[in-house]
């Protein structure tokens, strides 16, 4: 469990409410009563009268045994933090005219990456006038996500970031090929707001006036 430490419940003579609704062991309704009846329904069943919503009206309570279930909350909220920890995020850099061995070196590099559970941020970084062809970044990117669309899935789509055209894959399972295909092939770049646009196969001509 760790350092996780589940929250405080008030019960039995902790409950300040006088009247209380009250659940069984079994989770059988047993409708409003008394706390001091409640209690005493508590201690015969040899379990504890525990407040689990005190903000209702009147607030309801549960006849179960206090020690056990604070260790399920505990584990619970263990298990809850850990899958709100933040992934990673890693990139891989590629120049647009990178060569086939090349690739498949990038390539090995984001399938360990991905195994690790860390999403992955390919980018193709243009230098000189290679900026002015951003078609080739896209098209590059398309090749290399295609060979890990059986490990991996578009997190972000293409976006043009200054000069480096970027996407972000997350591990996942099995994924069909035409759905990520259909995600990269389709594409504009809108040198404006510097995203990537399912509007067509063209890519804007805006982007060939950016400074080399």
């Amino acid at each position: 469990m760790g350092d996780c430490i589940a929250r405080e419940y008030r019960s039995n003579q902790r409950i300040r409410a006088t009247t209380v609704r009250v659940i069984d062991e079994d989770d059988a309704q047993l409708g409003i009563m008394s706390r001091d009846d409640a209690l005493q329904l508590a201690q015969q069943k040899e379990l504890d009268l525990v407040e689990v919503a005190p903000a209702a009206d009147p607030p309801v309570c549960r006849i179960l045994d206090y020690g056990r279930f604070r260790y399920v909350q505990s584990k619970k909220e263990s298990e809850a933090k850990k899958a709100q920890k933040s992934v990673a995020l890693r990139e891989v850099r590629l120049r647009p005219g990178i060569g086939a061995h090349d690739q498949e070196a990038k390539l090995k590099k984001v399938h360990k990456l991905l195994d690790t559970g860390a999403k992955v941020k390919m980018s193709v970084v243009f230098r000189g006038r290679s900026i002015t062809h951003p078609e080739i970044g896209v098209s590059l990117l398309k090749k290399m996500a295609e060979s890990l669309q059986n490990e991996a899935k578009l997190e972000k789509a293409p976006t043009m970031e200054g000069r480096s055209l970027s996407i972000v894959l997350m591990p996942t399972g099995k994924r069909d090929g035409p759905e990520l295909d259909a995600e990269l092939s389709t594409t504009d770049i809108n040198q404006h707001n510097g995203n990537i646009e399912s509007t067509g196969e063209s890519v804007s001509k805006e982007s060939q006036h950016a400074k080399t």
